[in-house]
């Protein structure tokens, strides 16, 4: 009897140890937040979760939305367990626009891996702007009621060392007029990704294509345009509306989607994530045309959003991606990020009685005094 427990124990126990390590350390179901569907974060969202299940048997639900707040919310409220964000992942953790009413202010929340993606001023070919500096005095197309893009833009044109007072701005009520400004010859430039699918129309067209370049050695444009949103970094682009294969056009790589949770997580919980988003990777980087960009020596290294969970951080110090580098950055991103939600809450007890649009400008002036005193 008791021989027949000891092989019956041994042989549980080697069942156990045949099993795949991270098939324990995942949870069973969990949820996700992303871009509405058709999106290109909700596809990609899709596809990592169907890998997830396919080696781990791993269920994940996920909730789109249309706006940066639906994405948030669940997150924030413990209904969601990771998000595929946008840009609004900086907004919120330094309180800005949407997010700088008394309702939000800043929100400490953490990386674990972003897609490099480029973008970077792209004009009508007959504009006359071939650098960013010839932007002066043109007409640029800006979205309403989306600072994702419109700030990005100032930052491209900062590179240049211009303001929106050097160039003429042109609102267009949705993103997709935008685009397609140039090609009505609404507009001379924008700012936006090199695919956008109005930007082969305008390559087609008689006014042609042109692209800015942002050449990674500019360390005085650099400089300037992070002044502006320290969020992106060099990028060389090999597919490119209008640009013939095999040439490269010189952008800026901000990140999207940005798979984003709280400080809140535990570290496990975070390790064992980006583990699994490392060892599915083969079953999910051909599922889009931009999907290898979710290799960790990519995707897994600053600049981004907000600072890396220290769970990211730990496995991608184990498998030789993060550098010391990459540390002295997440730390001044901590102290930018704890500066600001440290602000908010003397400055919300101050001002709560505020009517709303007064409170957030005169915080967007506060933030802007705090993230001064940093530099």
């Amino acid at each position: 009897m008791k021989k027949t427990l000891l092989r019956t124990t041994i042989g549980a126990l080697m069942a156990c140890a045949a099993l795949p390590a991270m098939s324990q350390e995942l949870p069973g179901t969990m949820v996700w937040t992303s871009y509405d569907v058709g999106s290109a974060g909700y596809a990609e969202a899709s596809a990592i979760a169907d890998a997830f299940g396919r080696e781990f048997g791993t269920r994940v639900r996920i909730q789109p939305s249309g706006s940066g707040i639906g994405r948030l919310q669940p997150l924030l409220q413990g209904r969601a367990d990771y998000a595929f964000l946008a840009t609004e992942a900086f907004f919120l953790g330094e309180g800005a626009y949407d997010f700088s009413t008394p309702e939000w202010g800043p929100h400490q929340l953490r990386a674990i891996a972003g897609r490099p993606a480029g973008i970077t001023l792209i004009a009508a070919g007959d504009a006359g702007i071939n650098t960013v500096e010839d932007a002066r005095g043109k007409r640029i197309a800006f979205v309403a009621g989306n600072p994702s893009v419109n700030v990005k833009c100032e930052a491209i044109l900062a590179f240049g060392g211009l303001t929106l007072d050097d160039v003429e701005v042109v609102m267009f009520p949705t993103y997709g007029s935008a685009m397609s400004s140039m090609t009505r010859n609404e507009s001379d430039a924008t700012c936006t990704t090199p695919t956008t699918s109005q930007l082969y129309e305008l390559a087609e067209s008689p006014r042609g294509i042109q692209y800015a370049p942002l050449h990674a050695d500019n360390d005085a444009g650099w400089e300037q345009l992070l002044e502006v949103l320290p969020i992106m970094s060099p990028s060389e682009e090999d597919v490119a509306a209008g640009v013939p294969e095999g040439e490269i056009t010189l952008m800026a790589a901000y990140r999207y989607p940005v798979i984003t949770t709280t400080d809140e997580k535990s570290e496990d919980d975070v390790y064992a994530f980006i583990k699994a988003l490392d060892e599915t990777y083969d079953l999910y980087k051909d599922g889009t045309a931009a999907m290898h960009r979710w290799s960790l020596d990519l995707s897994g290294r600053p600049a981004i959003d907000v600072p890396f969970h220290e769970g990211a951080i730990r496995y991608l110090r184990e498998i030789g991606v993060w550098t010391e580098e990459d540390d002295a950055w997440n730390e001044r991103r901590l102290a930018r990020m704890n500066a600001l939600t440290d602000a908010w809450a003397s400055f919300h007890a101050e001002n709560a009685d505020m009517a709303e649009e007064d409170f957030s400008e005169a915080w967007m002036a506060h933030r802007a005094e705090v993230i001064s005193a940093l530099n």
